[in-house]
């Protein structure tokens, strides 16, 4: 559901819609909207400057106060109502924060899921690959390799791809992102504010850019000590 914002400076952001009120009429211009996810019907917000022009007996229902932050909510709830008397509500609205916490530790759930899976991917790779080249590896262990020069070329082996593939997934996902979430808002028949598009900054996608090296890397390290702890004697005679 979309929150219109009307504006009684005369800002021009949307069209100019008439507001009545028994015999009373006024124009209005659309100055903004926000994305509620509540559902119900549409709401219009004003000042109420505005508002009482069209109904002058208009008066607040309600009003809604922001806590700054290390404000215990219950005591400000039990202060306020006792100041108040019985005639007043009050009630402290934590559940949205509740919800989006939710959201938010499953979104990090699936995120180290994936990035699990992904580095399982390339331990198996890794694996395959190490077990291939092991009489190579017993060679140039035989001409001098340290265990600390065998790990490096087996975890460089699969940087630069783990590097390269997070350089095109960071495009691609942005893409991806700016395609389905308007898709999804025309589903649900409501608009989405620029502020739900534009959610990435130049340092998270420089550290996303760089996921994709760190999975690899730590994908190869197990197969890399394997390779290391692996006797010069031996190598030569695998196949």
């Amino acid at each position: 559901m979309n929150t219109t914002f009307l504006d009684d400076t005369g800002t021009a952001v949307g069209g100019q819609y008439m507001v009545s009120s028994g015999g009373r009429h006024i124009t209005v211009r659309i100055a903004g909207e926000v994305l509620d996810t509540a559902g119900g019907s549409p709401v219009m917000i004003g000042g109420l400057s505005t508002l009482s022009a069209v109904d002058p007996g208009l008066s607040p229902g309600q009003y809604q106060v922001a806590l700054a932050p290390g404000t215990d909510a219950a005591s400000y709830v039990a202060a306020l109502s006792s100041a108040l008397g019985p005639s007043y509500l009050v009630a402290a609205n934590t559940r949205g924060g509740s919800e989006i916490d939710a959201i938010l530790g499953l979104v990090a759930a699936l995120t180290l899921l994936v990035a699990v899976v992904a580095g399982l991917g390339v331990l198996n790779a890794v694996v395959l690959q190490t077990s291939e080249r092991v009489h190579d590896l017993g060679v140039f262990k035989a001409v001098g390799m340290t265990p600390r020069q065998t790990i490096a070329m087996v975890v460089c082996s699969v940087a630069g791809t783990g590097l390269v593939a997070g350089l095109i997934a960071i495009p691609a996902g942005i893409a991806l992102h700016l395609y389905v979430l308007p898709v999804m808002g025309q589903a649900a028949q409501t608009g989405l504010p620029a502020s739900a598009l534009d959610v990435y900054h130049a340092r998270e996608l420089i550290l996303l850019a760089l996921s994709g090296l760190v999975i690899a890397v730590a994908g190869a390290l197990a197969p890399a000590g394997w390779a290391a702890r692996t006797r010069t004697a031996f190598a030569p005679r695998a196949e």
